[in-house]
């Protein structure tokens, strides 16, 4: 069991949600509200209306991460971020969640009221990263990444994708490089009660090794923590289907679905009313009605 807050997280009895909010100009998905007038209102808007909807989590992120996004400097990340946190720490208790790989922005983050922090580089991009996490003692997500922008490729209609990426063995190579992570957050002083582990779906992946990977989730229990699945809105699903991000519902349903029937303890989605229900309808099926 985990506490956030004023929120327990029992895993195994149910599949929590973590609702995304994305302070950015150019989210892949078609939500970023970091352009629009009163962006940081409009965001506390969407929290408000994804946790009514069943959000156990807010993840807030600056900087997109789909495949060939420029990278946002530090400063401007902050700019994006740290008002929306500060203005939903002032209406809610739900935990926040930082989504970003650098230090001082986490570091930023958790002092405006963040709660954890969920780096996609799994504490392997920023040093002082895992220090960060252990000095303040907050629960952090370790994400598996291969993401080199020089196997991105870019379909206009499909959005990006990566190609080439080989592995000697897709789930094992992933699981020994979670395990890095894990290992570089022990070190740092991070307990086992804090860490959650995240395969990377869409991060370094083809088509293919994403819907391999989706499929075999329950593999990586072995490593013996919580696992979060972000396959929201994805392009493997947008490639499987070919269909734009704006029509991935029915795809993204799919595979919340299939993660928690593998294993998932969480999903990261962006349309968590419709989400949230998916969950709660597996739960039954897999976990059992109560």
């Amino acid at each position: 069991m985990l506490k956030i807050r004023q929120t327990e997280f029992h895993w195994g009895r149910q599949t929590y949600i973590m609702g995304i909010i994305n302070a950015t100009p150019d989210s892949f998905s078609g939500d970023g509200l970091f352009n629009e007038a009163g962006w940081v209102e409009q965001a506390v808007a969407q929290g408000l209306r994804l946790v009514a909807e069943g959000a156990h989590i807010l993840d807030v992120g600056g900087e997109s991460t789909r495949p060939g996004a420029a990278e946002v400097a530090a400063a401007e990340e902050l700019r994006r971020v740290i008002p929306v946190i500060q203005a939903l720490r002032q209406v809610t208790d739900v935990p926040i969640s930082i989504d970003s790989y650098k230090a001082v922005v986490a570091a930023a983050a958790l002092e405006a009221g963040a709660d954890m922090v969920n780096d996609v580089w799994g504490l392997r991009m920023d040093a002082d990263m895992a220090q960060v996490c252990a000095a303040r003692q907050v629960p952090v997500i370790l994400m598996h990444n291969r993401s080199n922008p020089r196997n991105a490729m870019q379909q206009a209609r499909l959005g990006g994708s990566y190609v080439g990426t080989v592995y000697q063995d897709l789930l094992a190579d992933i699981a020994a490089e979670l395990q890095q992570s894990i290992d570089l957050a022990k070190s740092a002083g991070i307990s086992d009660e804090q860490i959650m582990i995240d395969t990377g779906i869409g991060f370094g992946k083809t088509v293919a090794q994403n819907l391999t990977l989706l499929n075999n989730t329950t593999y990586f229990k072995a490593l013996g923590y919580p696992i979060l699945i972000g396959s929201s809105n994805k392009s493997f699903i947008g490639y499987t289907l070919d269909l734009p991000p704006d029509e991935r519902m029915e795809g993204t349903a799919a595979t919340v679905a299939i993660a928690i029937a593998r294993g998932a303890d969480m999903v990261r989605v962006h349309n968590v009313k419709a989400m949230s229900r998916v969950a709660r309808m597996t739960d039954a099926l897999v976990r059992g009605f109560n």
